[in-house]
């Protein structure tokens, strides 16, 4: 709306407008108002605090056998008992912990970029341009992920670095097909048909119009992507093909207690079991949060 002031006409938003709706304050207000998807936070938050900062105060040795104190019962010198070669359990869930939490974390980040830039050049180029390119998503999506990873992992055994790649490689299809329909809306806006009329370049359009027009649904598929990934160390190290021992992660402490289970020594699968389902909850559940903070599905 306009108004005179001092003899001259300025542009004043309308309270209430689509600016306000999308403020940084007013998604919050929104998010928050999501009680799952603040609780989700808080689980998410105290489980990086227990497996980042948990070890320095509860320092236990993770990289040497100890055949002395196997299969311990839980008690004050060990909380949650030892496995089967002496380690301290609650010291191995928080070993295991990093290693899930930053393999997700990054692999989820790694496809959520990968997916970002494929989907909008596909989006914005059109044409046979984004045929080709959603038929390479179409035939990624139609070969289970971890399929992929069972096949890799058998032919190399990969690292934590190795496995952020390998994940993130399998794993950003979906992001770029949610993206690329953004784009497709976005580039027959009115300030993107004006910026390629006055000569602006391709690059330009998407950087400066697409892609940060695009950021809630890049933020919520970022979130979806990380739960996925964190299920998918889970898989491969269930089954042995993840991160090689001493190190360790949930997927690979389930798989090292299955059997003991059935001794009746629970501590080994109950505790690594919970915190999977726990943090891909919550991670979960901040995506729904995001995903109606932001009102992806009813966004003109």
């Amino acid at each position: 709306m306009s108004v005179q002031s001092a003899g001259r006409w300025r542009l004043v938003a309308p309270r209430g407008g689509a600016a306000n709706r999308n403020s940084p304050a007013s998604l919050r207000s929104r998010f928050a108002r999501n009680k799952l998807a603040v609780a989700g936070v808080v689980v998410v938050a105290l489980f990086f605090l227990f497996c980042f900062l948990g070890p320095l105060l509860y320092s236990t040795d993770q990289t040497h056998t100890d055949l002395t104190q196997v299969n311990l019962s839980p008690s004050g010198a060990h909380w949650l008992g030892t496995d089967a070669v002496g380690h301290d359990e609650l010291g191995r869930l928080m070993y295991g912990g990093k290693v899930s939490l930053l393999v997700g974390l990054a692999a989820g980040v790694l496809a959520t970029v990968i997916g970002t830039l494929w989907g909008s050049v596909a989006g914005y180029a059109g044409g046979w341009v984004d045929a080709v390119m959603m038929r390479v998503v179409d035939a990624g999506i139609a070969i289970p992920a971890l399929f992929i990873l069972l096949v890799v992992s058998a032919i190399t055994t990969p690292g934590v670095p190795g496995l952020i790649v390998i994940l993130g490689l399998v794993s950003w299809l979906v992001p770029s097909r949610l993206v690329r329909a953004e784009t497709l809306t976005l580039k027959r806006r009115d300030y993107v048909l004006t910026l390629r009329a006055i000569g602006g370049s391709h690059g330009r359009a998407i950087a400066r119009h697409i892609l940060p027009n695009s950021v809630s649904t890049i933020v919520v598929a970022a979130t979806f992507q990380v739960a996925d990934a964190i299920l998918l160390v889970a898989y491969v190290s269930y089954l042995g093909l993840g991160v090689q021992p001493p190190a360790t992660d949930w997927g690979g402490m389930l798989s090292a207690g299955l059997t003991a289970a059935y001794s009746g020594r629970w501590w080994l699968i109950v505790p690594p079991g919970l915190a999977i389902i726990l943090v891909v909850c919550a991670f979960n559940a901040i995506g729904d949060g995001l995903r109606d903070a932001f009102d992806v599905k009813g966004r003109g």
